[in-house]
C-alpha cells in the first residue's frame, strides 16, 4: 500500500508563493508518474500539473502555466508544486497523486493513490 502525505498548505496574499510537498511511502516512487490535482467548493476535481517518472518531462493546466513549477527529488521520495504569482481562484484544495504508468496524463482516472488533500486559499 502506498502511502502520500502532503504538509504544505496554507494562507497567502493574493501575487505570493507557497510550496507544496508531497512524501511518498514505499520503493518503488521513481517508477511511477506523480500528478498534482485540486478541487474547489462545488467543483469538480481538476488537473493541475503533472511529471514523468525521471523528472525529465511536466505538464501543467493553461491556468498555472508560467506561475506554477513541479518537480521531484526521486532520492527522498518527494513530489513538489512551486507555486507562484497566486490568484484568488487558485484557492482549493490540492491533491497529490500517483499514476499508473511512467507517463503522466490529464485524467483522474490513471491514477491510483491519492493524498488526504491540503487548503491552500489565497486572499485577494
Amino acid at each position: 500500500q502506498v502511502q502520500l502525505v502532503e504538509p504544505g498548505g496554507g494562507l497567502v496574499q493574493a501575487g505570493g508563493s507557497l510550496r507544496l510537498s508531497c512524501a511518498a511511502s514505499g520503493r518503488t516512487f521513481g517508477l511511477y508518474a506523480m500528478g498534482w490535482f485540486r478541487q474547489a467548493p462545488g467543483k469538480e476535481r481538476e488537473f493541475v500539473a503533472a511529471i514523468n517518472w525521471s523528472g525529465g518531462k511536466t505538464y501543467y493546466a493553461d491556468s498555472v502555466k508560467g506561475r506554477f513549477t513541479i518537480s521531484r527529488d526521486n532520492a527522498k521520495n518527494t513530489v513538489y508544486l512551486q507555486m507562484n504569482s497566486l490568484k484568488p481562484e487558485d484557492t482549493a484544495v490540492y491533491y497529490c497523486a500517483r499514476g499508473k504508468g511512467m507517463v503522466p496524463t490529464m485524467s483522474t482516472y490513471e491514477y491510483d493513490y491519492w493524498g488526504q488533500g491540503t487548503q491552500v486559499t489565497v486572499s485577494s
